[in-house]
């Protein structure tokens, strides 16, 4: 079973019980990870955004 998280609600849902739309982030393989959708979010764009500054820093360096 797949859970999402609804960010309109705050709420974890399983493809049982879940909406409809673009509000759901997932789908993840557990509730606790789907509780965690938002930081787990927060840290891959944090690590994406250092990765892409070090990239433009070497780029100049040429």
């Amino acid at each position: 079973m797949a859970f999402w998280f609804n960010v309109n609600s705050g709420q974890v849902e399983s493809d049982d019980n879940k909406s409809q739309g673009a509000d759901l982030m997932g789908p993840y393989d557990s509730e606790a990870e789907a509780a965690n959708a938002l930081q787990s979010a927060r840290e891959r764009t944090e690590q994406w955004d250092a990765e892409d500054r070090e990239w433009e820093e070497g780029k100049s360096e040429d």
